[in-house]
Order: C-alpha cells, then sequence, then structure tokens
C-alpha cells in the first residue's frame, strides 16, 4: 500500500520542483540584461555590438557618448533631412519656444560693449515689476561680476532663469544716475509669444504677423483678431507667414477654422507609410466675419505656414503674396530616449486639400536639398527674371479650376521679387550696429521719449543721417578690420526705415518695430493694394 502512494505522488513531486524552477528561471531572466548577437536578433542590434567590441577591445580609449553620437548622425543622414536628433542640452530650449513660456525674469537684453544690457522688462513680467528699465546694465548676479560677457564666456541667459518663486538678487548700473542699484526678482513663468505683431493696415484691414506655430499661436491669433477685428472694425485680414518656419500643425489648422465659417471642409492630411490617413477638417466655429484674406509667404515659410497657404490658396479662400515658400511637406513625430534627448522622426507626408504634396526632393542628398534657396537666388527666380520650376506632373487644381502645383513649395498667386540691393555689405554692417547703438543714442536724445504714441512718433520723428552714420560707422570699425566701403545713397532711406523701427520698438513694443517697417514692406503694401480691389483673386491672379 505504502509503495502505491509513492508511485503516485513521485511524478507529481518532480512536476512540482520543475515548475518552481522554470518560474525562478523566468523571473531571472526577465530582470537580468538581455544580450543578444546579431544572429540570435536576426540581424539587428548590429550597432550596439560593434560600439561594445570598442569598447571592450580598441587599442586607444574611445569616448563612447561621442561614437553614439557619430552613430545616430549616420543613420539619420540616411533618411530625409527634416529627421533629427536632438541632444539633452538643446531639448529644454526647444521646448521651450515650442511651448510658450520659460522660467525666468523676463528681460530681454543684449550684449553691448561687452555688459548685458536690458533692451525691454516684458510686459507683467518680475522684472518690470521689480522696476527693471531697457538701458539698465546688468553689472552683478548675486555675488559675481557679469561683466565682460564675451571675455570671460559668460552665458546671460543661464544667469537670469531658474525654477517659479525663486529668487535671484541683481545689481545694475543705469544711465543718469551715480549709485549702483540693487534688485532682488522673484522669477516667475515668462510667456514667449509667437505673434509678433496685430494691428490694423487701414480701416478696412487687420495684420498678424506670426513667428512661428508654438502650443499659444490660436490663442495668441484669436485675441488679435479679437484686439483689431472685432474692436476695429476691420473686415479684411492680411497673414503675415514670411520667414516661418512651421511648428504644430494643429495650431494652424485651428487658424484655418477661423477662416471658414463652414463646417467639414478639409484643410490638410497626413499620410505615411505607418500611418493611417489623417483628415483636417474646419469646425464650423468661426468667430469673425473676416471677408477677403491675403497671406504673405517668402522661401523662408516652411511646414505649417505651407499648410495654411495651400488650404488657402486651394480653396480660393484668398490670394497669397509674396515668393516661391520653401518646400516642406513632411510631418515630424518626437519620442523621448532614455538620456534625456529626443528623436524628431518623419512619420508621414502632408497633403493639402487638392492632394499636392509641396516637399521638395531630398534625392540627391541634404547638401543640395539645402542650398535649393542659392540655386533660386542664381537662376533669378527670387528676384523675378525667372518663373518659379514648376513640375508639370504635379499639376493640381483649386475650387475655381485655377491651376497649381505639388513638389516644391507654395507658388503665390502674386510675385513680388527680393530687393537684392539689401545685401550690400556697407548697409548690412551699418545696420548690424543699430541696435546697440540705440543706447547711447537715447542717452544723447531724451527728447524722442516724449512723444505721446506711436502714431504722433511716426508723424513727426525724423532720423539725422549725418550725425546716425558716422556714429555707426565707428562702431563697424572697432569690429571689422576691413572697415566699410561707400553706402550707395539709395539705400540711406532704407537705412533710416530700419533705425527708426528699431527705436520705434525701444519706446514703445514690439508691434510697433513691424508697424514702422510696413510702410515701406513692397509685399505689406501690394498685399493691401491687392485687397481693396473690387475682387482680389481675379487681380492676383491675372496680374
Amino acid at each position: 500500500m505504502a509503495k502505491s502512494t509513492t508511485n503516485i505522488w513521485t511524478p507529481l513531486l518532480f512536476a512540482l520542483v520543475l515548475a518552481i524552477g522554470l518560474f525562478i528561471g523566468y523571473r531571472l531572466q526577465s530582470t537580468a540584461p538581455l544580450i543578444m548577437t546579431g544572429a540570435e536578433s536576426g540581424g539587428t542590434g548590429r550597432v550596439e555590438e560593434l560600439l561594445r567590441f570598442i569598447d571592450a577591445r580598441y587599442v586607444d580609449d574611445a569616448d563612447s557618448e561621442r561614437l553614439h553620437e557619430a552613430a545616430i548622425h549616420a543613420v539619420l543622414d540616411e533618411l530625409d533631412p527634416h529627421s533629427s536628433y536632438i541632444p539633452a542640452d538643446e531639448l529644454a530650449a526647444l521646448n521651450e519656444s515650442m511651448e510658450g513660456n520659460f522660467e525666468g525674469i523676463g528681460i530681454e537684453f543684449l550684449v553691448v560693449e561687452d555688459t548685458i544690457t536690458v533692451v525691454s522688462a516684458l510686459p507683467g513680467g518680475p522684472s518690470e515689476t521689480a522696476g527693471i528699465l531697457p538701458g539698465d546694465q546688468i553689472i552683478m548676479v548675486e555675488d559675481s561680476v557679469v561683466t565682460g560677457v564675451n571675455e570671460f564666456g559668460i552665458d546671460p541667459a543661464s544667469l537670469m532663469r531658474g525654477g517659479s518663486n525663486t529668487d535671484v538678487n541683481i545689481t545694475i548700473r543705469r544711465p543718469g544716475v551715480a549709485e549702483m542699484m540693487g534688485f532682488t526678482i522673484t522669477r516667475a513663468p515668462i510667456p514667449v509669444y509667437s505673434v509678433d505683431a496685430a494691428y490694423n493696415l487701414d480701416a478696412n484691414t487687420s495684420y498678424v504677423k506670426i513667428n512661428r506655430f508654438s502650443a499659444t499661436t490660436y490663442d495668441e491669433f484669436v485675441k488679435a483678431l479679437e484686439e483689431n477685428m472685432e474692436k476695429g472694425g476691420t473686415r479684411n485680414l492680411v497673414i503675415d507667414l514670411r520667414d516661418n518656419p512651421g511648428g504644430y500643425l494643429q495650431q494652424a489648422t485651428k487658424i484655418l477654422s477661423q477662416l471658414f465659417p463652414q463646417k467639414g471642409q478639409l484643410l490638410v492630411y497626413t499620410q505615411g507609410r505607418n500611418s493611417r490617413r489623417v483628415e483636417y477638417k474646419t469646425n464650423g466655429r468661426a468667430f469673425y466675419n473676416i471677408q477677403n484674406v491675403a497671406v504673405l509667404i517668402d522661401e523662408g515659410s516652411a511646414s505649417a505656414s505651407e499648410i495654411i497657404a495651400g488650404a488657402v490658396q486651394d480653396r480660393d479662400r484668398g490670394i497669397i503674396v509674396g515668393r516661391r515658400s520653401f518646400g516642406k511637406g513632411l510631418v515630424q513625430e518626437q519620442y523621448p530616449l532614455s538620456d534625456g534627448s529626443a528623436l524628431r522622426l518623419t512619420v508621414a507626408r502632408y497633403y493639402t486639400p487638392s492632394g499636392r504634396s509641396i516637399q521638395r526632393s531630398y534625392e540627391n542628398g541634404e547638401a543640395n536639398y539645402r542650398s535649393d534657396l542659392g540655386r533660386r537666388y542664381d537662376s533669378g527666380e527670387l528676384t523675378g527674371g525667372t518663373e518659379a520650376e514648376q513640375d508639370s506632373s504635379s499639376l493640381y487644381y483649386t475650387n475655381s479650376g485655377h491651376p497649381v502645383y505639388g513638389g516644391g513649395g507654395i507658388t503665390p498667386d502674386y510675385f513680388v521679387p527680393l530687393d537684392t540691393s539689401l545685401n550690400n555689405q556697407a548697409f548690412l554692417r551699418l545696420r548690424q550696429q543699430i541696435p546697440a547703438y540705440l543706447f547711447t543714442y537715447l542717452r544723447q536724445h531724451p527728447e524722442v521719449k516724449a512723444f505721446s504714441d506711436l502714431q504722433d512718433y511716426i508723424q513727426h520723428f525724423r532720423v539725422d543721417l549725418e550725425e546716425i552714420i558716422p556714429a555707426l560707422t565707428q562702431r563697424v570699425l572697432e569690429d571689422y578690420e576691413d572697415g566699410i566701403g561707400p553706402l550707395p545713397a539709395r539705400l540711406r532711406p532704407e537705412l533710416a526705415l530700419f533705425f527708426r523701427a528699431r527705436l520705434a520698438r525701444q519706446l514703445f513694443d514690439n508691434s510697433a518695430f513691424f508697424q514702422v517697417l510696413n510702410e515701406e514692406d513692397p509685399i505689406v503694401i501690394e498685399a493691401l493694394r491687392l485687397l481693396n480691389q473690387p475682387d482680389p483673386m481675379v487681380a492676383a491672379r491675372k496680374e
């Protein structure tokens, strides 16, 4: 009887021991590092395997971090020009610009004569609250002297930034005040605006300048329309997207919904090899009665800027004025990596409502891709000597049947050439000195602060170039050993215009800079002229 019982339990005991052994083995395997050879991984992991051999057997010490980054860049170089690796130390600054805020004391500054000089204290920010003024020179941060920025390699931004509700003590030298002045400033979130300017060009037309599409752009845009269209009573709109490199696609489509009162109209769609087709349509919640629309673009307008221009053009919603856009029709997603860096990977292409992709070809390599703007200049396209190249195989039509092309940016309905005379070296070097020179000018001419408002300034302030040019020339000679050539007579008014615009910005706000410049801006002037025609679209596409 005992023997029979033993025969029954022995197999069960072995099975139980085996099960426990398998469970322990599984647990050990799941917590141990997993290392596979190339054969075991089906050919994957060869880069990591190669780097391990280098680390273990290479004759000299190798910088492992540098090798990893070199491998990453080598892989990405085989993809499109817009897939990229973002190191951890660059990611924070990039996220700040795209998320629309950072934490700090809220000043804009220039380094003038190797000293941090306040250009402006941002409205409502900690520095304005504390009493910091334009022209203040920051001499000390806490107990450290911070003059000699370039000489000693000081990073001014890192001195000012820090967590919210933390204090920083700064000592400033204020023009006209004998004693140094000390301030304790409490850091706070500082907004980074993507709408540079918003004002009315005339009684019928509002103007909005957008520098990128960040997480706050749509809210800024709607606020601008409320201030200028609803309260100002305008009915036409100019959206300036020149030199706007793009950003969040959803911000662009939300802005487009303000231009189309109808619900359900296709604005753009994205699609990729591993990404299903995603359509973005109007939401039917336009807040304002916007009538005629002009979108301004140039060779620096890319991505989300081209989404707006493409939808407006394809739907015949407005006119596109300027020069052919950059030609970036790829969608990136950002993936965080374990060391705090990130991969920005192209996952899809976007297509305008007519179905056109406007992505330029990158088959001949990134260097060739990046040099396209130089070829446009050399060919005469930017200056109007030749027309933009069009790919006849990618012909599409707008809602009204107007022909448009894919494969290389948005071609405007009305072309305005680039003024190449502004590339004059003497002009550029003199203009470069104006922002820093303004502090000296304001000390010498305190009367300019007496203007009651921007319109008073625009009507009555005049630049004395006989005073300005010698002062700027002296500053150029301090920076450039080869000196400066003669300034062509036709560029003297351009220099005066830029001086007036920068001074207006210093006296009033960032929008004032564009209000002064736009008085002489040929693209703005042409857009306004076309919008005042009985049928702006017919006028733009026939001229």
